[in-house]
């Protein structure tokens, strides 16, 4: 024997008049309908009673009204600036990323050869030993190095010119010193090696910085400020004052080709009267 089942009320049947409800809701509009009328009577009496105060509260409503309306545009402009912003940041981030993700190429060796800095490509390392080099090229401007590479460049114009003890010390924590060394007359000369494009001089803070350390920390007999770019007037004053020595981007092309003097040979104690062209591969 099966068991009845309640029949379903078709979805589109008509609510069934309920009385109840419909003498609450009346009930309701009614209260409603008197509280209104009690407010606006109290409120008449009021502007009869004190017209004064009443507009005094008439004209503070109205500026709170348009205060809270400004302030919720105000909000929502802000918003919508901060939206905008951080698009943007993230617009630019996503560029900057895009423009230093490294590029597929050999890695550079920079080497001298004959008084003549030159760049061999070298192949990659193979189970056969180590990379040999495949092509020379002879470096001609310093700005198509990166910063490492200009650093070693600079670490080999020393290791040409006769330095001992040559080491690269540049990156996190090197306190101002790149390049550290023994120069053939056996001081130490510390250098610091400034990557700038042309339209970038070196400035006096630059200057600042690194004769804060030079002198006491890593404790130079020389010291020396390496750029491809040039030096603001400032900067040279103050160097001049500390003793430190400024190659800018046309003296080390001077110094790399030989026609122009070493770092130590013009730092004090040095011997810039007297050197010359077959000093500079002594």
């Amino acid at each position: 024997m099966t068991a009845p089942t309640r029949p379903i009320p078709p979805a589109n049947r008509r609510r069934r008049f309920d009385l109840r409800s419909t003498a609450l809701f009346f009930v309701f509009l009614a209260v409603v309908l008197c509280v209104l009328g009690l407010t606006a009577r109290m409120v008449a009496d009021a502007v009869e009673r004190r017209p004064a105060w009443m507009f005094v509260l008439a004209v503070l409503g109205v500026a709170a009204c348009m205060g809270l309306r400004r302030r919720v545009h105000v909000a929502r402009a802000a918003r919508r600036a901060a939206a905008a912003l951080d698009k943007a940041a993230r617009e630019a981030a996503d560029e900057l990323d895009a423009r230093q993700a490294p590029a597929d190429h050999p890695a550079v060796e920079v080497i001298a050869d004959q008084g003549v800095l030159v760049a061999a490509e070298f192949e990659t390392v193979t189970e056969h030993g180590p990379p040999a080099p495949v092509e020379l090229e002879t470096v001609t401007d310093y700005e198509a190095l990166t910063p490492e590479e200009f650093e070693e460049a600079v670490a080999a114009l020393c290791e040409r010119d006769g330095c001992s003890a040559v080491e690269v010390v540049g990156g996190a924590g090197d306190l101002g010193a790149d390049v550290v060394a023994l120069t053939p007359d056996g001081r130490r000369i510390v250098i610091q090696c400034k990557y700038y494009a042309t339209s970038h001089r070196v400035g006096s803070q630059d200057l600042q910085r690194f004769g804060g350390t030079c002198f006491t920390v890593h404790e130079a007999d020389v010291a020396a400020l390496v750029t491809t770019s040039d030096f603001t007037a400032p900067a040279e004053e103050y160097a001049e004052q500390c003793g430190i020595v400024c190659v800018d981007g046309e003296a080390l092309r001077a110094w790399t080709d030989g026609t122009g003097p070493r770092p130590w040979d013009t730092a004090p104690g040095g011997r810039t009267a007297g050197w010359d062209l077959a000093g500079a591969g002594s």
